[in-house]
């Protein structure tokens, strides 16, 4: 089945976009943000298949990123950001728990 790449599609976790700029993005991820997100077409909500997501990718001649193995190569983590987003998308009973485990060790 070939696609439009101007296609409204549905990115997991970034909303609507076209086809070309969602696979783009998805690319840009890095590998196990890859495996998590999807994305599903606006039309009639069918998520695309991994295969047709890579062919569609290398029609385009849009570059697949490269691992970053280096440390002195990933960018400095800023881990106040990442925490907030991190209570941000858990549900409340995990917030719970994660306070009554701070409130064990803290009294240790």
């Amino acid at each position: 089945m070939t696609s439009d790449p101007e296609e409204q599609v549905r990115l997991q976790g970034f909303g609507e976009m076209t086809l070309r700029t969602a696979i783009a993005t998805l690319t840009a991820l890095a590998p196990r943000e890859q495996s998590e997100a999807a994305i599903f077409r606006v039309r009639d909500g069918v998520r695309l298949a991994q295969s047709e997501i890579a062919e569609l990718a290398s029609s385009w001649d849009i570059p697949a990123t490269p691992e970053v193995r280096s440390p002195r190569l990933v960018p400095e983590q800023h881990w106040p950001d990442i925490v907030r987003g991190m209570v941000r998308e858990a549900p409340l009973p995990s917030l719970m728990v994660a306070f009554l485990v701070g409130v064990v060790v803290a009294r240790r």
